[in-house]
Protein backbone atom coordinates (compact mmCIF):
# COMPACT_ATOMS: atom_id res chain seq x y z
CA UNK A 1 0.00 0.00 0.00
CA UNK A 2 2.58 2.16 0.72
CA UNK A 3 4.99 1.67 -2.44
CA UNK A 4 1.68 2.78 -4.13
CA UNK A 5 1.26 5.82 -2.52
CA UNK A 6 4.63 6.40 -2.93
CA UNK A 7 4.74 5.81 -7.08
CA UNK A 8 1.98 7.89 -6.94
CA UNK A 9 3.43 10.86 -5.20
CA UNK A 10 6.03 10.60 -7.38
CA UNK A 11 4.04 10.39 -10.64
CA UNK A 12 2.49 13.31 -9.61
CA UNK A 13 5.84 15.02 -8.92
CA UNK A 14 7.21 13.94 -12.12
CA UNK A 15 4.49 15.81 -13.77
CA UNK A 16 5.07 18.53 -12.33
CA UNK A 17 8.10 18.69 -13.07
CA UNK A 18 7.74 17.67 -16.45
CA UNK A 19 5.01 20.79 -17.28
CA UNK A 20 7.16 23.50 -15.36
CA UNK A 21 9.89 22.16 -17.82
CA UNK A 22 7.85 21.91 -20.43
CA UNK A 23 6.70 25.64 -19.51
CA UNK A 24 10.17 26.82 -19.40
CA UNK A 25 11.21 25.78 -22.12
CA UNK A 26 8.39 27.05 -24.08
CA UNK A 27 9.01 30.86 -22.55
CA UNK A 28 13.20 30.51 -23.51
CA UNK A 29 11.57 30.01 -26.97
CA UNK A 30 9.87 33.13 -27.47
CA UNK A 31 12.90 34.77 -25.89
CA UNK A 32 15.23 32.93 -28.11
CA UNK A 33 13.02 33.81 -31.11
CA UNK A 34 13.00 37.56 -29.79
CA UNK A 35 16.56 38.18 -29.46
CA UNK A 36 16.80 36.57 -33.02
CA UNK A 37 14.45 39.16 -34.66
CA UNK A 38 16.15 41.62 -32.96
CA UNK A 39 13.40 44.46 -32.90
CA UNK A 40 14.71 47.54 -34.26
CA UNK A 41 12.55 50.67 -34.21
CA UNK A 42 12.71 52.38 -37.78
CA UNK A 43 10.68 55.23 -39.63
CA UNK A 44 7.63 53.57 -41.93
CA UNK A 45 5.40 56.03 -43.72
CA UNK A 46 2.11 55.80 -43.36
CA UNK A 47 0.49 57.98 -45.66
CA UNK A 48 1.26 58.51 -49.64
CA UNK A 49 4.07 61.61 -49.42
CA UNK A 50 4.92 63.31 -52.63
CA UNK A 51 8.30 63.71 -54.43
CA UNK A 52 9.57 66.99 -53.19
CA UNK A 53 8.16 67.05 -49.92
CA UNK A 54 10.47 68.57 -47.15
CA UNK A 55 11.30 66.42 -44.46
CA UNK A 56 9.83 69.19 -41.76
CA UNK A 57 6.47 68.50 -43.71
CA UNK A 58 6.41 64.82 -43.15
CA UNK A 59 6.00 64.39 -39.62
CA UNK A 60 2.26 63.12 -39.32
CA UNK A 61 2.92 61.02 -42.65
CA UNK A 62 5.17 58.77 -40.61
CA UNK A 63 5.48 56.74 -37.82
CA UNK A 64 7.51 54.41 -35.86
CA UNK A 65 7.45 50.92 -35.97
CA UNK A 66 9.28 47.64 -34.15
CA UNK A 67 11.03 45.33 -37.35
CA UNK A 68 12.96 42.47 -37.25
CA UNK A 69 16.58 43.36 -37.41
CA UNK A 70 16.61 41.08 -40.99
CA UNK A 71 14.16 43.20 -42.68
CA UNK A 72 15.52 46.18 -41.96
CA UNK A 73 18.56 47.94 -44.13
CA UNK A 74 21.52 49.66 -43.53
CA UNK A 75 19.91 53.22 -44.57
CA UNK A 76 16.98 52.67 -42.86
CA UNK A 77 16.49 56.33 -40.47
CA UNK A 78 15.39 55.82 -37.06
CA UNK A 79 14.48 59.41 -37.00
CA UNK A 80 14.87 62.72 -38.68
CA UNK A 81 17.98 63.69 -37.34
CA UNK A 82 20.31 65.35 -39.65
CA UNK A 83 18.33 65.16 -42.29
CA UNK A 84 16.55 68.82 -41.96
CA UNK A 85 16.07 70.58 -45.27
CA UNK A 86 15.98 67.66 -47.40
CA UNK A 87 13.18 66.72 -49.37
CA UNK A 88 11.56 63.37 -51.12
CA UNK A 89 13.40 62.45 -53.53
CA UNK A 90 10.87 60.19 -55.39
CA UNK A 91 6.97 59.28 -54.15
CA UNK A 92 6.78 57.65 -51.05
CA UNK A 93 4.29 55.03 -50.50
CA UNK A 94 2.38 53.76 -47.52
CA UNK A 95 4.21 50.13 -45.64
CA UNK A 96 7.86 51.28 -47.10
CA UNK A 97 10.75 51.73 -44.62
CA UNK A 98 12.28 55.40 -45.29
CA UNK A 99 15.57 55.19 -45.80
CA UNK A 100 18.48 57.79 -46.30
CA UNK A 101 18.34 57.49 -50.42
CA UNK A 102 14.78 58.66 -50.43
CA UNK A 103 15.89 62.11 -49.04
CA UNK A 104 18.07 64.47 -50.77
CA UNK A 105 18.73 68.21 -50.81
CA UNK A 106 16.12 70.44 -53.15
CA UNK A 107 19.15 71.15 -55.57
CA UNK A 108 19.17 67.47 -55.95
CA UNK A 109 15.67 66.78 -57.09
CA UNK A 110 15.62 69.42 -59.21
CA UNK A 111 18.91 68.24 -61.29
CA UNK A 112 17.54 64.75 -61.39
CA UNK A 113 14.13 65.82 -62.82
CA UNK A 114 15.29 68.15 -65.25
CA UNK A 115 14.86 68.10 -68.86
CA UNK A 116 16.43 70.03 -71.48
CA UNK A 117 14.71 72.03 -73.62
CA UNK A 118 14.77 71.71 -77.48
CA UNK A 119 15.95 74.78 -79.43
CA UNK A 120 13.33 77.26 -80.20
CA UNK A 121 11.01 76.49 -77.48
CA UNK A 122 10.29 78.09 -74.35
CA UNK A 123 8.97 77.27 -71.20
CA UNK A 124 5.57 77.81 -69.52
CA UNK A 125 3.76 76.68 -66.43
CA UNK A 126 0.18 76.08 -65.43
CA UNK A 127 -1.45 74.50 -62.24
CA UNK A 128 -4.38 71.65 -62.30
CA UNK A 129 -5.16 69.48 -59.73
CA UNK A 130 -4.57 65.81 -60.13
CA UNK A 131 -7.63 64.84 -62.31
CA UNK A 132 -7.06 67.13 -64.75
CA UNK A 133 -3.61 65.95 -64.92
CA UNK A 134 -3.56 61.87 -65.47
CA UNK A 135 -4.08 61.85 -62.30
CA UNK A 136 -0.87 63.28 -61.87
CA UNK A 137 1.06 60.36 -62.70
CA UNK A 138 3.30 62.41 -64.46
CA UNK A 139 7.34 63.22 -64.31
CA UNK A 140 9.33 65.51 -66.24
CA UNK A 141 10.34 64.15 -69.52
CA UNK A 142 6.74 62.77 -70.42
CA UNK A 143 4.77 64.36 -73.35
CA UNK A 144 1.38 65.54 -73.20
CA UNK A 145 -2.02 67.22 -74.82
CA UNK A 146 -3.38 70.17 -73.63
CA UNK A 147 -7.08 69.89 -74.43
CA UNK A 148 -8.87 73.84 -74.04
CA UNK A 149 -12.58 73.72 -73.05
CA UNK A 150 -14.05 77.42 -73.90
CA UNK A 151 -18.09 77.95 -72.45
CA UNK A 152 -18.05 80.27 -75.37
CA UNK A 153 -16.75 81.70 -78.22
CA UNK A 154 -14.44 79.41 -80.51
CA UNK A 155 -17.08 79.23 -83.22
CA UNK A 156 -17.50 82.38 -85.35
CA UNK A 157 -20.97 81.05 -86.17
CA UNK A 158 -22.09 79.40 -82.85
CA UNK A 159 -20.76 82.25 -80.43
CA UNK A 160 -22.61 80.85 -77.19
CA UNK A 161 -21.75 76.86 -77.80
CA UNK A 162 -18.99 74.74 -75.43
CA UNK A 163 -16.74 73.08 -77.14
CA UNK A 164 -13.57 71.07 -76.23
CA UNK A 165 -10.04 70.82 -78.67
CA UNK A 166 -7.11 69.16 -78.69
CA UNK A 167 -5.11 72.61 -78.80
CA UNK A 168 -1.30 71.80 -77.86
CA UNK A 169 -0.40 68.18 -79.22
CA UNK A 170 2.62 66.06 -77.53
CA UNK A 171 3.77 68.84 -75.57
CA UNK A 172 7.23 68.24 -73.51
CA UNK A 173 7.01 68.22 -69.41
CA UNK A 174 9.96 69.50 -68.27
CA UNK A 175 8.61 69.72 -64.49
CA UNK A 176 6.30 68.60 -62.25
CA UNK A 177 6.33 69.78 -58.76
CA UNK A 178 3.14 68.79 -56.43
CA UNK A 179 1.97 70.90 -53.33
CA UNK A 180 2.99 69.34 -49.82
CA UNK A 181 -0.38 67.07 -48.69
CA UNK A 182 -1.82 68.63 -45.33
CA UNK A 183 -1.28 67.35 -42.43
CA UNK A 184 -3.97 63.94 -41.83
CA UNK A 185 -6.67 64.33 -38.88
CA UNK A 186 -7.73 61.92 -36.82
CA UNK A 187 -10.18 59.32 -38.56
CA UNK A 188 -12.92 57.93 -36.45
CA UNK A 189 -12.71 54.54 -35.76
CA UNK A 190 -13.72 52.21 -37.97
CA UNK A 191 -16.87 49.84 -38.22
CA UNK A 192 -17.14 46.32 -38.74
CA UNK A 193 -17.55 45.52 -42.63
CA UNK A 194 -18.77 42.10 -44.31
CA UNK A 195 -16.77 42.54 -46.84
CA UNK A 196 -13.24 41.33 -45.99
CA UNK A 197 -11.98 43.43 -48.54
CA UNK A 198 -12.86 46.60 -47.58
CA UNK A 199 -11.34 49.01 -45.70
CA UNK A 200 -7.71 49.25 -46.96
CA UNK A 201 -6.21 52.66 -47.38
CA UNK A 202 -3.86 52.39 -49.76
CA UNK A 203 -6.35 50.69 -52.28
CA UNK A 204 -8.50 54.00 -52.19
CA UNK A 205 -5.86 56.59 -51.66
CA UNK A 206 -6.49 59.23 -54.10
CA UNK A 207 -3.54 62.07 -55.03
CA UNK A 208 -4.79 65.25 -53.31
CA UNK A 209 -3.56 69.24 -53.84
CA UNK A 210 -2.81 70.52 -56.70
CA UNK A 211 0.06 69.96 -59.12
CA UNK A 212 2.47 72.80 -61.11
CA UNK A 213 3.58 71.35 -64.37
CA UNK A 214 5.70 73.12 -66.59
CA UNK A 215 5.65 72.47 -70.55
CA UNK A 216 8.25 73.14 -73.42
CA UNK A 217 6.39 74.44 -76.29
CA UNK A 218 6.24 77.14 -79.52
CA UNK A 219 5.61 80.35 -78.98
CA UNK A 220 2.15 80.11 -80.06
CA UNK A 221 1.40 77.41 -78.31
CA UNK A 222 2.55 79.22 -75.06
CA UNK A 223 0.35 81.63 -75.88
CA UNK A 224 -2.60 79.23 -76.27
CA UNK A 225 -1.94 77.74 -72.59
CA UNK A 226 -1.78 81.25 -70.78
CA UNK A 227 -5.23 82.40 -72.35
CA UNK A 228 -6.45 78.90 -71.29
CA UNK A 229 -4.96 79.04 -67.54
CA UNK A 230 -6.53 82.80 -67.33
CA UNK A 231 -9.90 82.07 -69.26
CA UNK A 232 -11.00 78.23 -69.52
CA UNK A 233 -10.36 75.25 -68.45
CA UNK A 234 -7.59 72.81 -69.45
CA UNK A 235 -6.93 68.98 -69.01
CA UNK A 236 -3.92 67.15 -69.96
CA UNK A 237 -3.67 63.80 -71.70
CA UNK A 238 -0.61 61.47 -71.67
CA UNK A 239 0.51 61.68 -75.17
CA UNK A 240 3.97 59.34 -76.18
CA UNK A 241 5.24 60.82 -79.31
CA UNK A 242 3.98 57.47 -81.17
CA UNK A 243 0.68 58.34 -80.33
CA UNK A 244 -1.98 58.79 -83.41
CA UNK A 245 -2.92 62.01 -84.36
CA UNK A 246 -6.69 61.87 -86.22
CA UNK A 247 -6.10 65.48 -87.13
CA UNK A 248 -7.54 69.15 -85.67
CA UNK A 249 -11.15 68.23 -84.50
CA UNK A 250 -13.43 70.44 -82.45
CA UNK A 251 -15.97 68.56 -80.09
CA UNK A 252 -19.25 70.39 -78.94
CA UNK A 253 -22.43 68.79 -77.81
CA UNK A 254 -23.31 67.30 -81.67
CA UNK A 255 -20.29 65.56 -81.72
CA UNK A 256 -19.76 63.66 -78.56
CA UNK A 257 -21.96 61.16 -79.40
CA UNK A 258 -20.93 60.18 -83.09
Amino acid sequence: MKSRLLAGAAAVVLAIVGAMLVISYAQGADQRAVKNLEPVAVLVVKTAIPAGTPVESMTASVTTEQLPAAAVTGSSLKSFDGSKGKVAAVDLVPGEQLVTERLVEPEELKTQGSVEVPAGLQEVSFQLEPVRVVGGRLAPGDRVGVFVNLEKGALEDKLDVETTKLTVRKALVTAVQRAPEPAPTAAPAPTASADPNAGNPQDTTLPTGSLMLTVAVSDADAAKIVFAAEYADIWLSKEPANAKDSGPRIIQRSEVYK
